[in-house]
Parts: C-alpha cells; sequence; structure tokens
C-alpha cells in the first residue's frame, strides 16, 4: 500500500512521518536540523530517495511565510536559509510527486480541525509552542491565512517588557525554548532534560522553578484571552513538542481563570473559551502538512473535471 511523506521542519529538529489517507502514522522519525541550504537539501533529497517506492505525494509544513499557493517560504522564521526559496520548485527539481507547504501554525490548525480537537469547531485555533509562537486560525468553517499568509503570527505580537534591552516581541516571552533554558539552568542539567524540569515542577522542589513556571502561563493565558478578544473563538488547542507535559495545560488553564477573576468586566462579558492540548500533541504538523496536500489535490482534479467537460 502506498503512503505520503510528511515532513515537519523545525528549528532544532526536521522530523518525517509515513502517513496513510485516513491520516493514521505507519512510521515517524526526526533528523537534526542543518544550518545550511545545501545540508537542508541533502537531508531531505535523501529521505525522499529512500522513500520514493512506497510514497505518491510529499507534503511539509516549515515556520515563517509561506505562500502554500506557490510554494514559496517568504520568510522561514529562525531557518535564515530558507529565506526567499521556492521549495516547490526546489522540490519538482528532484522528484515528480504531487507535493504541498505550509506554515507550521496553519498546519497545526489543519490537522485538529480535520481529525483532532477542533473537529467540528467554526471558530477555533492552535497555537504551537516552540522557538517562537505559531498559530493557525479556524475561523468560519475555513484555515484563514491572510492576504499575505501571515495571519496568526502570534510571535509578532508586542508585549512590554520590564527590561528595555529584551525583545518586545511575544515570541521572546512566549518562546518554549526560552522558558527550558531558564528551567533547566536554574536545576542545573541538561537542557534536554525536560523530564527533571517537570517532575521538579510537579513535585514543587523548585520555589524559583515554580515561580517561572507561573509566570510563563500566564504569559500564554493572556495571549489566549487576547485571541478571545479579538476573534470570539469557542476552543484554542496548544500545541508543540511541551504541550506533552499535562501539567503545562492545567497550569494554562488555570491561570487563564485567574486572569478572568482579576479582570472581573472580562469574566462577565466574555463565556469561557475552551484550552486544550493539540490531540496530537507534537505530530500535528506532520499531520496539517498533509492535509493541505490533500486539499491542493482535490482542488486540482475538480478543475481538471471542470476543464474536461
Amino acid at each position: 500500500m502506498m503512503h505520503y511523506l510528511s515532513i515537519d521542519v523545525g528549528g532544532t529538529y526536521i522530523k518525517f512521518g509515513l502517513i496513510d489517507r485516513a491520516g493514521n502514522f505507519i512510521q515517524t522519525w526526526r533528523r537534526s536540523t542543518p544550518k545550511t541550504l545545501v545540508l537542508f537539501k541533502e537531508v531531505i533529497t535523501s529521505e525522499i530517495t529512500a522513500q520514493k517506492e512506497q510514497i505518491k505525494g510529499i507534503a511539509m509544513s516549515c515556520p515563517g511565510r509561506i505562500d502554500s499557493a506557490k510554494g514559496y517560504v517568504h520568510t522561514g522564521g529562525a531557518l535564515l536559509f530558507l529565506y526567499d526559496f521556492s521549495m516547490k520548485e526546489w522540490i519538482a527539481s528532484i522528484t515528480d510527486l504531487p507535493f504541498a507547504v505550509i506554515n507550521d501554525g496553519k498546519a497545526a490548525a489543519l490537522a485538529e480541525w480535520w481529525i483532532g480537537n477542533l473537529k467540528g469547531i467554526e471558530n477555533g485555533a492552535a497555537v504551537v509552542l516552540g522557538t517562537g509562537i505559531g498559530g493557525g486560525l479556524i475561523l468560519d468553517n475555513h484555515l484563514h491565512q491572510g492576504p499575505h499568509f501571515q495571519a496568526g503570527e502570534l510571535s509578532f505580537l508586542i508585549r512590554q517588557s520590564p527590561n528595555p534591552e529584551q525583545p518586545q516581541i511575544f515570541g521572546f516571552h512566549g518562546s518554549a525554548v526560552k522558558f527550558m533554558k531558564e528551567a533547566t539552568a536554574l536545576l542545573d542539567v541538561s537542557t534536554d532534560d525536560h523530564d527533571a524540569v517537570f517532575l521538579a515542577i510537579t513535585e514543587h522542589s523548585s520555589l524559583a522553578l515554580t515561580t517561572l513556571f507561573e509566570h510563563y502561563c500566564r504569559d500564554i493565558a493572556i495571549l489566549l484571552i487576547d485571541m478571545q478578544v479579538l476573534l470570539d473563538l469557542e476552543k484554542i488547542v496548544i500545541g508543540g513538542g511541551i504541550s506533552a507535559q499535562d501539567s503545562l495545560i492545567e497550569m494554562i488553564q488555570m491561570q487563564y481563570s485567574i486572569v478572568r477573576q482579576e479582570e472581573t468586566m472580562l469574566g462577565q462579558t466574555f463565556p469561557p473559551l475552551v484550552i486544550e492540548a493539540c490531540a496530537f500533541r507534537n505530530s500535528s504538523n506532520l499531520l496539517g502538512a498533509l492535509y493541505q496536500l490533500f486539499v491542493e489535490l482535490d482542488s486540482s482534479e475538480t478543475n481538471q473535471s471542470i476543464k474536461s467537460k
């Protein structure tokens, strides 16, 4: 049986998944994200070559501003080597398989709206916590990308900082990577030791860590409130690797409730927002990119049918 290869390009890892038409994962793996375009091309080419006998399409999610219609990466987030790069044109030079690329936050929203925790939701969003903060908006039962494909670029919301030397954009304040670096430094453990951090949080063994965690989750909760007030959303799901930690989702929910209580007019005016983890946690981007491929393939087939009549 033929499957699809889905690729999620992140700042630290490139994740790969073999997925069937119904969205079931056959196999997943990852490789470290290269630092140059040449090495990036080598990694992607080698994986496509290795899987070419069992796939019938390729999908990709990337950070940054991506014209999904043309398959063009205008900006690649923290991956500077992807700026102004025609991903679709390059993929077409190495394979004739159908290909689609979409922003990672929008991919997460599509996955959850397709078969995840946004299924049946007419107005909702996915918020992806990683190096920055990605977002995908489902408005009136459609993925809203905007005229410049930048709707939901939550990293660029402005937050006032007590330190004028610090970046003011929310991608800095709400970065899960930044939080983990600060948390592991407090515990004097490896920056990769997420288990140690969340064990300490659960056991309340470090007051400084507990305070850091509460402040971080409050920042995220305020972001969700801003989105709710602006867009009248029913539900927001949280993605990214850190979303695998139940205590994170629970603390964001708690901080959301606390802010509603503190701002009584807010609580009286807006109904409580449903906040959950993405059903597919850190795999949402892989599924959403694949859904985008299906949308484009279905659209192409429809257009061909119209032209033939």
